[in-house]
């Protein structure tokens, strides 16, 4: 029997879709409910799962587009065919039994000589320092990383980095070498390309203006400084800046409503609720997961959903749900150095919240010039729905938050360790 393939939809309005990464060879046996194929909409990446046992024909190759429905591949259920044990779940057996000979054997180590002999690739010292910590026996490492499968993306980072490795090391000009002239073309992602066009349509369609302040973080520091060890031991999570900006932004939103808006056709949507997207930096670009009605949460809350989002962005596994229906966006463009920027409208969004690079910086403090930790940030927003007064306000609104975290909670008639659930 002849089982097709078939692309499903992966939500709705996305009519076509790109093959991103073939998880079986052509030919090969595959078993039921495994998952044979990762293909990338405009908003996520699906992977497609075997309907049956049997034998695989692909016919679409990795990098293509095609569109919603069509037959990718077809599965021969009566052809004889050894279906081959995962190379993961080979190694999670060998790790198992592993484990069961370092407990019989608890004093076991591992000569820190020795370490690196025994593998074919370079180590770190603080990689060899690790593994001399938790006793990693070399030879284990070694066949781990040779027992994985590569794929497409794996050699396309290999011809990347070497000619980057090329490039630095070769002579060029009057050095008596000869220069390098290398360049790499490949297609577009289908996320990469549906950015594109939003990030222009944003431009085009919309009167965006940006508004600046900034944010003095001792407070901030100070509570980390204070509570982030009996915080991450009760709950579980650390206490970042992230947090504090979200609950600021929520508590912001509540007094500047219009903020919090849309424009749907000739009329304007306003939120009474508050739904932050986050953006987040991920091997396929950039992303914005959405934490649901933060107004709601604590800071401990936000910080594990925030985190539970960015672990799944970076695994390449979101959801379409997990990315559509915010109402307000938070990006922090500080984690790569950026001083001050101005952001882009996340469509169909009217406002954006920009964090950069925390610096120690001079400012007058009670007629003093005193030294502290200063962060700019910048608020671009719609025009054409927000007022000047109201951005500027809400921008103020949010700086003396965070400036003043005791104000997040009745007021700031409470202590600081009711905020953090302490």
């Amino acid at each position: 029997m002849i089982i097709d393939i078939i692309v499903p939809s992966p939500g709705e309005s996305i009519n076509e879709v790109q093959i991103a990464n073939w998880l079986v060879e052509n030919g090969s046996g595959v078993a039921k409910d495994s998952e044979i194929v990762e293909v990338d909409s405009d908003k996520a990446t699906l992977s497609i799962s075997a309907e049956a046992s049997g034998k695989i024909e692909i016919l679409i190759e990795e990098g293509e587009t095609i569109e919603v429905g069509s037959i990718i591949a077809k599965i021969d259920t009566d052809a004889e065919v050894v279906i081959p044990v995962t190379k993961v779940e080979t190694m999670t057996e060998a790790k198992s039994e592993e484990k069961v000979t370092l407990e019989k054997q608890p004093d076991k180590k591992i000569e820190p000589e020795k370490i690196g002999q025994e593998i074919d690739f370079k180590l770190s010292p603080l990689a060899r320092k690790l593994m001399e910590q938790e006793a990693i026996d070399p030879s284990e490492l070694d066949a781990f990383y040779k027992s994985l499968r590569l794929g497409v993306k794996d050699i396309e980072f290999f011809k990347e980095l070497r000619s980057q490795t090329v490039n630095i090391s070769g002579k060029q000009g009057q050095s008596g070498g000869e220069a390098v002239r290398d360049k790499t073309t490949k297609k577009m992602s289908m996320l990469r390309k549906k950015l594109a066009q939003r990030l222009v349509s944003v431009k085009n369609e919309t009167a965006m203006l940006t508004t600046f302040n900034e944010v003095n973080m001792t407070p901030i520091f100070e509570i980390r400084k204070k509570y982030k060890e009996a915080f991450k031991e009760k709950h579980g999570v650390g206490l970042g800046f992230m947090s504090f900006f979200t609950k600021a932004v929520t508590i912001a939103l509540k007094k500047f409503p219009q903020v919090n808006s849309m424009i749907d056709g000739e009329e304007t949507i306003t939120y009474e609720y508050a739904d932050i997207s986050i953006a987040v930096s991920s091997p396929k670009g950039l992303v914005v997961p959405v934490v649901r009605n933060a107004e709601l949460m604590s800071l401990a809350e936000i910080e594990a959903e925030i985190k539970r989002l960015a672990i799944k962005a970076r695994e390449g596994i979101l959801s379409l749900d997990e990315m559509t229906g915010g109402t307000f966006t938070i990006t922090n463009g500080g984690v790569f150095g950026s001083m001050l920027s101005t952001p882009i409208l996340n469509p169909p969004q009217s406002a954006i919240l920009g964090m950069h690079n925390i610096v120690d910086r001079p400012i007058a403090v009670d007629g003093k010039v005193e030294i502290h930790p200063i962060m700019y940030i910048a608020l671009s927003y719609d025009h054409r729905v927000i007022d000047g007064r109201e951005s500027v306000s809400f921008l103020v609104a949010v700086k003396e938050l965070l400036e003043n975290p005791e104000k997040m909670i009745f007021d700031g008639q409470e202590p600081i360790s009711e905020l953090l659930a302490l």
